[in-house]
Order: C-alpha cells, then structure tokens, then sequence
C-alpha cells in the first residue's frame, strides 16, 4: 500500500531512515529557479463540455479549452481546472502561460485505441524513434516551444492506461515508438508538482531541450514489469530541479540523457546544471542514472538524499561506444539502498544503437565522478566499474561507501574493474585495486 502514499509523507519516511542527514541538507530545495504562478483568470473543462464519466472523449474539450487560453492571452494567465472524475482523452496540446490544474480526485485518462494518437517527427538528437525507425506516438500532454506553464492540482491523477502499449511491445506489434505521459520540447519556466502519474505507455515525464524545470511532489507509479516506464528523463536540458518524489516503476527512476549516438553528437545539446533530491522508489533497473544515451554531454549532475528499495541497481552511469560525448562532473551522495542486485556500475557497454552507421571510433570521455555516503542492506554485488580500453573512466573517486550482502559478515561479493582509475576511501568491501592505489589518490584530493 506504501505506493499510494502521498509524496510529501514519502519523503518524511526518507528522512527518518537516515538520521544523520544535517537538517539544512535535507531541506534545502532548488525549486526556487521557477517561481509559481498564481492566475486569477480561471476555466474549467466542463465549460467546453468536459465530461467525467471514464467513458467520453474529452480530447476536443481539451483541445478547445486550450484554444481559448492561447488566444484570448489573459494577463497573468489561465488555469485550466478538472474536476473530480474520470476525463478520458487523447493527446493534446498545452500552451504557454497556462496552468493545468487537477482537483482531488480528477482523473485525465488516456484512450486505449491507438488510432487516437498522432505521430510526431522524431527528435533530432534521436534521428529516429527510440523504439521503431521513422515517427513516434505524440504523448498524452505535449508541447513545443511553451514557456510558463504549470501542471499541478490537489494529487489528481494522469493515467497512461498503459497496458495496451506493454503488450504491443512484448508481442513485437508496435509500428512507432510508444508515447509519454508527459514531453515539452524547447521550452522553460516549468512546473510539474502535486500529480501523481501511472501506468505510462513509455517513459512517464521528459522534458527535452528545456531549460528552468522543476518536477517536485509527484508521485510515479507502473508496475515492475512494465517495459521502459522510466520515471522523470531530463534530456538535453538544463537547470533542472527534481525533488521530494515517490517512483516506482519498471525502468530507471531518474535517467539524465543527451541524445544518441551520431545524431546526439551532430544536435550536440548537452545536459547540464541537474539537481535531483529526496527520492524514494524501487525498480528492477537503476535508481539514479546517468545515459545510456548520452552523446550530447551529461556535465553537472547532483544526486543528494535518496532512498532505494528492491533495486536492479542503486547508481548507474552507462554509455557505450558509439556514443561520443563526455560524463563529467557526476556527484551522488547520502544514499540508502535495500535489497539491490549492483550497488554501483559504471560502465561503457551499456545501450544499443540507433542504426549501423554509428561510428565505433566516437568513445566516450567519463571522468569526475564523485559517490559518497552511500549505505547498503542486501546487496547482492558491491561495485561493478568497466572502462572503455582505449578511453578508461578516470577521476572516479568513492567514499564513506558501506554495501553489506545478504550474509552476515565481513566478506561480500568483490567488486569488479577495468580500465580504470581513481580512489577510494572508507569503501566497504573494499574495492578493486584500480581505485585502492595509493599513486591514484591525486586525482581524487579535490573531490574528498
């Protein structure tokens, strides 16, 4: 039942499982980069014929409620208002300078026929879709080029009704990659808070090419098998603040991308300026990670205060050759994790490619990553860091780092390392000797 507890009191839970969190750290909030607005010009969807009974199509009275606000530019603002009920719909299109606000038990449900969802244009860092060459389904809410916009309520609820989508992959019928909850490309001055999201065809929020985004108080939910359901996908973006969330989903929580591989790295729209903190969840794959696509550059990434449960692997940065692209600047610290088959892996062949006309020679640079304060129950394999031959990770620093198997003892599952260097200190077990060399401890004296 935990799952459809409130984020706010989520995230209460996390703070008492680690008591030696300062008080300041576990408050301090990045939310600031946008401020909320308030509009005091207010519609609701039944004024353009919403209706709310799980059964009608409500894609037109979004779509018409949305025209209005666009077009009547009201100073300050419009909020859009949905009601207790069940609002199904097809995707539509937000607009900037809007709110889309969802009473306490509001529901906006997506349809289930396929032939509902438009296709849109690949992304350019992407070349193709994700999944199928050619198109992709356009998500449930979508937008391009928007700014000011806010999508919050009282803890009412998207649902993806994503099951459909599932079963189209797992049978191989899918035509085009699967849609989103939630994509806003191009766009700034976001706000995603006080929602709780379910059952995603795909990935659940991705903001690509954005910049000043704040997803704060959601509440994320799939069941674990659901294919490729990441939680929040900052893509190609910068100035991000996601804090204060409950995920639980059957792909990553958090992964921080940048496009792929010959297309990411000709877009070249780097991820940069990411905060995440406070997250609770539990996925059979990463809780925090960086890649795998990441040709456009991930640099500046802070990952603080994060409690994982029946995890794949709590801390995972991937990419692969082909990629190109740099990690740099990588900072994840005061973590809990229970029940977790790889605490931490680094590794450089990880993710498929787009096509076959990437180009093997693009490596990846991976330097800078700092993971500290990390605390482990039931973790099945410590550390897995695997470097690229003729591109080795470097600067990979560990510290204050306690991973405890499912056995009582001193002696857990080994790390495994190559090409590599760095070090480490305080790292329980202790770690491969790439990072125990004394010679390596410069590179790492300024991140300790």
């Amino acid at each position: 039942m935990i799952q459809w507890v409130g984020p706010i009191f989520l995230c209460i839970i996390s703070t008492l499982l680690l008591m030696n969190w300062s008080v300041v750290a576990e408050w301090e909030t990045c939310s600031g980069i946008v401020p909320m607005q308030y509009r005091y010009d207010k519609i609701s969807i039944l004024d353009f014929g919403g209706v709310g009974d799980g059964r009608t199509l409500n894609t037109k009275a979004f779509e018409e409620a949305i025209f209005r606000i666009q077009h009547l530019k009201r100073r300050g603002g419009t909020l859009l208002y949905v009601p207790a009920g069940v609002f199904l719909t097809g995707p539509f299109n937000l607009t900037s300078r809007m709110t889309l606000y969802l009473a306490r038990g509001a529901v906006i449900k997506a349809t289930q026929d396929p032939s509902q969802w438009p296709l849109v244009d690949p992304l350019p860092s992407y070349g193709r879709g994700r999944e199928r060459p050619g198109g992709r389904y356009m998500s449930l809410l979508h937008g391009n080029g928007l700014h000011d916009v806010i999508i919050t309520g009282e803890n009412g609820t998207i649902d993806g009704q994503g099951d459909v989508w599932w079963n189209m992959w797992r049978q191989r019928t899918l035509q085009y990659t699967r849609p989103h909850l939630i994509e806003l490309m191009n766009s700034r001055g976001i706000i995603i808070s006080n929602v709780i999201f379910k059952n995603s065809p795909f990935w659940n929020i991705h903001p690509v090419y954005c910049s000043n985004v704040v997803i704060r108080y959601v509440t994320i939910l799939a069941p674990a098998d659901s294919p490729n359901t990441d939680g929040i996908d900052p893509d190609s973006s910068f100035h991000v603040c996601i804090e204060d969330s409950y995920i639980s989903v059957g792909d990553d929580l958090i992964a921080v991308k940048s496009g792929w591989d010959q297309y990411g790295i000709a877009y070249g729209r780097p991820s940069h300026s990411i905060t995440i903190r406070r997250i609770t969840g539990s996925s059979p794959f990463a809780g925090i990670a960086v890649g795998s696509e990441t040709s456009g550059s991930v640099v500046d990434v802070l990952a603080e205060h994060i409690n994982l449960f029946n995890m794949g692997v709590g801390i995972h940065i991937k990419t692969n050759i082909g990629r190109g692209g740099m990690i740099r600047n990588i900072t994840v610290s005061n973590v809990y994790m229970e029940n977790t088959r790889t605490g931490i892996k680094i590794a450089g062949d990880v993710g498929d490619h787009p096509d076959e006309n990437f180009n093997p020679n693009a490596l990846p640079i991976v330097k800078g990553i700092k993971i500290k304060d990390v605390w482990g129950e039931k973790v099945l394999q410590a550390g897995l860091i695997r470097g690229l031959k003729n591109s080795p990770f470097s600067g990979i620093c560990l510290s204050n780092i306690n991973l405890h198997g499912n056995n009582p003892g001193p002696r857990n599952s080994p790390w495994k390392c190559s090409d590599v260097s760095g070090a480490a200190i305080q790292v329980s077990p202790w770690p491969c000797a790439e990072l125990a060399s004394s010679q390596q401890t410069g590179a790492c004296s300024t991140y300790f």
